[in-house]
């Protein structure tokens, strides 16, 4: 594995350090349009669907026994690919900007006990446990199907999800309580009046408890019901009531989910701030309040990405690609990757002047005139120079024929200098 940028006669060190550098953005795809690692993330997808298959058919008896050296065979490899990115993402794990600033072993170790780290784990430890345990390691098939949940790490959307759900936590939170609660109630009320009735399914709060988690959840197997008038009351009222509880987090779930997409056509990844120049210098933390304001969009080579005399209600970062900027005099400009145009239309709440499109195949953090401001009172210096930057092009444009550049004059023609 040879690193970008990395020359053959660099000292070893160095070269470890760029091998290091790479593993990490093949596997977290942290350089946008890297097309090796956007087929090592295909293969790897593909090979958790395949070893997933192999172990759900494995379990068929016929099958097994026609086709077991196969079923072995993707065992074993799968093993080995997965073992092998397992070591890979924990050596390359000190790269990640959130682990950057620690010592390594440390990096490692909280990297060893992530969710995601901890899931690469399980999956592959069933194959070595079976060569030191002498038992039936048939209870290990639910360790082995845990490669599913492996897809979570290359699915934007599933990302999306749980981002959705982590933002609405205390919300879920609350759900739960309630129906805690409900249960609780209704299982104390009809242990009251159908004790006496059925001493053998309400006798207790604990065994009344049962038919309230089954009739909140509106499943109602029938294997518990009431039989006196008062007990069919109470169940027809706390299926209703269930309806509601079961409704709550989904509603919730799904307006935050709702939200997240909305914000961003793709995930905004650490790589794709960290190559515009005026994000550079922020730390971790920063940067991961800056990923919930930005989002992406994707735009195909000749696609326009802004119109002249639309109103200006976002600005962009152009994270890789290349833009082109037509003036209506008919002027060209070229603006390229970590460069950043349109700000001036948000502050001023104006009109496009100029008519932008994507030169080539363009990825994009958008902000939102709202979360502009929210950055530039989060951090002052990246707003005041954003808006210096906005002040020396409207002076700049002041001073040429086509003042209809004043909108969307390139980065590069202006050295705003220091925040």
């Amino acid at each position: 594995m040879t690193a970008r940028g990395t020359s053959p006669t660099a000292r070893p060190a160095d070269r470890l350090a760029g091998a290091r550098r790479r593993a990490y953005e093949l596997f977290e795809q942290a350089v946008p349009g890297d097309r090796l690692a956007h087929l090592v993330h295909g293969f790897l997808i593909v090979w958790v669907v395949a070893s997933v298959a192999a172990v759900v058919l494995e379990s068929v008896p016929a099958l097994r026994a026609a086709y077991d050296p196969a079923f072995q065979a993707v065992e074993t490899l799968s093993m080995a690919i997965f073992t092998l990115e397992y070591v890979l993402r924990s050596w390359a794990c000190v790269e990640y900007p959130t682990l950057r600033s620690l010592p390594r072993w440390r990096a490692r170790l909280k990297y060893a006990l992530s969710p995601a780290s901890l899931i690469d784990l399980c999956t592959v430890l069933p194959f070595y446990l079976a060569f030191v345990i002498a038992a039936d390691l048939r209870v290990f098939i639910v360790f082995r199907l845990l490669r599913f949940m492996k897809l979570a790490r290359y699915s934007p959307g599933m990302r999306s999800l749980y981002e959705a759900i982590h933002a609405e936590r205390r919300a879920l939170v609350a759900c739960l309580v309630i129906i805690a609660s409900l249960v609780i109630a209704m299982a104390g009320v009809m242990h009251v009046l159908e004790a006496d009735a059925q001493p053998d399914k309400f006798g207790t709060i604990p065994d009344a408890m049962w038919w309230a988690v089954i009739t909140l959840a509106t499943v109602g197997y029938g294997d518990v019901v009431p039989v006196t008038p008062m007990g069919k009351v109470v169940a027809g009222v706390t299926a209703l009531m269930g309806l509601a509880m079961i409704a709550l987090p989904v509603g919730i779930i799904a307006t935050a989910f709702a939200e997240v997409i909305h914000r961003r056509d793709f995930v905004v990844t650490w790589g794709m701030i960290a190559r515009v120049p005026l994000f550079s210098d922020l730390s971790a933390e920063e940067v991961a309040a800056i990923m919930r304001l930005l989002r992406s969009k994707g735009a195909q080579a000749g696609e326009v990405i802004v119109r002249r005399g639309e109103v200006g209600h976002s600005m962009y970062f152009i994270a890789s690609g290349q833009v082109e900027i037509e003036t209506q005099h008919g002027k060209r400009h070229l603006l390229g990757e970590g460069q950043f145009f349109g700000e001036i239309a948000v502050l001023k709440n104006a009109r496009r002047t100029a008519t932008i499109r994507a030169l080539v195949r363009t990825q994009l953090l958008v902000l939102d005139a709202a979360d502009l401001r929210a950055l530039a009172e989060r951090r002052p210096d990246i707003g005041a120079r954003i808006r210096k930057v906005a002040q020396t092009r409207s002076s700049h444009a002041a001073h040429t024929v086509s003042s209809d550049l004043s909108d969307d004059l390139p980065f590069s023609d202006i050295d705003p200098g220091p925040p």
